[in-house]
């Protein structure tokens, strides 16, 4: 048996694999349903969840978007992990958090003072989870394949090639493309994406 787990981004379900299933025949497609929102709690709970959700599979494919890509990162590098589709992978979430502060007029200095800030635009930016990011950098070998959009306005096209190249992985960049892949165009050149590095046909 063959598996492909998915991991959803921010707001996201484990019910968005059925957008999948239909693409990988003959193989068990399932969404990882968790509740970790720091790359520490998904430490703790990726690793079961996966052992959980690929037990008896011969082999497992892992397709993961935005920051559910980064928390897979984080916690499954040492997994038996035959092949990862990352869709908008938070790349280098140090960076994302230091234009965040930026974007927020927020100094290191005032977020060490403060240990977390909320900004105007709804995010909480944390002390720990940048230390956290600082202190446990990503190692990740396992052979990947990375799609983005050229309009992404949270992570520029510039630190996807540079963790492309860092990581050894294929980057495809869809110029129309935004963070969050979902429009009818969208969502076809992803499949066509999986298509093209898997050799399947779609349904």
């Amino acid at each position: 048996m063959k598996t492909v787990i998915y991991i959803h981004g921010k707001g996201g379900t484990p019910d968005e694999a059925e957008v999948y299933a239909p693409l990988f025949a003959g193989c068990d497609v399932v969404g990882m349903d968790y509740s970790a929102v720091t790359p520490w709690q998904a430490a703790e709970e990726f690793p079961e969840l996966f052992g959980e959700l690929c037990s008896g599979s011969e082999e497992v494919i892992l397709i993961a978007n935005s920051i559910g890509a980064f928390f897979a990162m984080h916690s499954l590098s040492d997994r038996q992990i035959k092949r990862a589709f990352f869709i908008s992978p938070v790349a280098d979430m140090e960076k994302l958090i230091i234009n965040m502060m930026n974007f927020a007029g927020v100094t290191e200095s005032e977020l060490h003072q403060h240990g977390e800030i909320v900004t105007g635009f709804g995010e909480t930016l944390s002390w720990k989870y940048l230390c956290y990011v600082r202190e446990n950098p990503i190692n990740w070998d396992i052979p990947t394949d990375i799609l983005c959009g050229g309009k992404d306005t949270l992570i520029s096209t510039d630190t996807f090639r540079a963790f492309a190249d860092r990581t050894g992985a294929s980057l495809t960049i869809m110029p129309e493309g935004e963070h969050w892949f979902h429009t009818p165009e969208q969502m076809k050149f992803l499949k066509n994406w999986l298509k093209d590095r898997t050799g399947r046909h779609f349904a």
